[in-house]
């Protein structure tokens, strides 16, 4: 399900922390020679967007409609960059990370640097966004480093003459499935990701990514990406791993098939969603958002778009439980409150407790009635196999954590 005509619907990916990604190589948790990590930074840097909420919602629905995600710096407050390397000598250009979109461009604000590396493939790219926003340009190969163990020989790149919504930022590192580029290069059915190129070139052993982060409100406030495995030392057991959905439109991204309960009641029976680095908040079916709000009291904050709930309401919370592939994650109380100390950063008091699970606009039945985003992604491991098309998680030190 991808639009021949767009890779991104730009839309938002929206909570209040910039995320830096510094590149630099860590050392490797499995073998050296398969894995490679970048680690990630967080830098608060919010672009304005308050509503985190109605920001989230925007993006799910464009991709209900059949778009593919990817973020509009404008209006976001949470995003993962990397400066990466293009051509030979390398040019430094600062990209957007992200797994929801899977072409990767530059030429937004710097411009692109001709070297003797750089073959223009004689196509086009021409993308629109789900915000009116576009981009549109010339597709070239050249080399990519993201950092000196990982280099890329003659990776398509798209090279941008028009832009819009990428605020000071140079373009983007799509690190999501292939499809997703389907139609965006004329002349072209798809185009390899940085993720196929590097498999393909034998710099990582396996078509693998795994993502890390801490929450924002920890001491040790980052993360980090793997590429070619995971990063065992990360994790506090196995990875547990469930296969891409066959529903429509959840499996063009990285769709699982999930249940919700909230305690022993069940919110959400199994369907279909998507797990996405893009996404702020947990995002449920109206439906299953409205029997969460009910059961746990919360009240719609205007200034925030988050349902805010009372000291004595909080303590009486109870676990959310995630079940995909057979496998139940407890998101504990603390894991489903906004960071108290970052409420400003939202629009929100500092007194105030806020829920991070909101509502994705529409009933259950949509095919894509879920998106577990970076409030999930902060408590628990992810994975993501293009090589066996499935999504793993595991539990982390912060799984259980209560620094919110």
């Amino acid at each position: 399900m991808v639009p021949s005509t767009s890779f991104s619907s730009l839309l938002a990916l929206p909570a209040l922390a910039f995320l830096s990604l510094s590149v630099s190589a860590l050392p490797h948790a499995q073998t050296a020679s398969s894995t490679t990590a970048l680690k990630l930074a967080v830098k608060i840097n919010s672009y304005g967007i308050k509503n985190i909420a109605a920001a989230d919602r925007a993006r799910i629905q464009a991709l209900q409609a059949g778009g593919s995600s990817s973020i509009n710096a404008n209006n976001t407050g949470s995003i993962y960059t990397a400066d990466i390397g293009v051509g030979s000598p390398a040019t430094s250009y600062t990209l957007l990370v992200d797994t929801g979109s899977s072409n990767t461009w530059i030429g937004a604000n710097k411009a692109y640097k001709k070297t003797s590396t750089s073959q223009d493939t004689g196509s086009t790219v021409y993308v629109t966004y789900g915000d009116n926003s576009y981009v549109s340009g010339e597709e070239y190969t050249d080399t990519v480093t993201l950092n000196s163990d990982l280099v890329i020989d003659n990776q398509s790149i798209g090279v941008a003459s028009q832009y819009s919504g990428m605020g000071d930022l140079d373009g983007i590192l799509g690190l999501g499935p292939v499809d997703l580029t389907e139609g965006t290069v004329s002349n072209a059915d798809t185009v390899p990701t940085v993720m196929d190129n590097l498999y393909a070139q034998q710099t990582i052993s396996s078509e693998v990514l795994g993502v890390f982060f801490a929450p924002a409100a920890s001491d040790d406030s980052g993360g980090e990406l793997t590429f070619g495995g995971y990063d065992a030392s990360k994790i506090t057991g196995d990875i547990s791993y469930v296969s891409i959905t066959s529903t429509s439109p959840a499996n063009a991204y990285w769709g699982i098939d999930q249940s919700i309960s909230y305690g022993s009641t069940t919110i959400l029976s199994e369907t279909a969603g998507i797990v996405d680095t893009g996404t702020t908040l947990i995002l449920i079916a109206s439906d299953a958002f409205n029997k969460y709000q009910s059961a746990t009291g919360g009240t719609l904050d205007e200034s925030t778009g988050l349902l805010k709930i009372s000291s004595d309401q909080y303590n009486q919370l109870s676990s959310l439980y995630f079940t995909t592939g057979g496998v139940t994650y407890e998101l504990i109380p603390n894991g489903q409150i906004w960071p108290r100390s970052l409420n400003t950063a939202i629009g929100g008091t500092t007194d105030s407790i806020y829920l991070v699970i909101s509502s994705t606009g529409s009933s259950s039945g949509s095919g894509l009635d879920f998106t577990n985003g970076y409030c999930f992604l902060e408590r628990f491991y992810s994975v993501y196999d293009t090589t066996n098309s499935r999504v793993g998680f595991a539990t982390t030190e912060y799984t259980s954590a209560t620094t919110n």
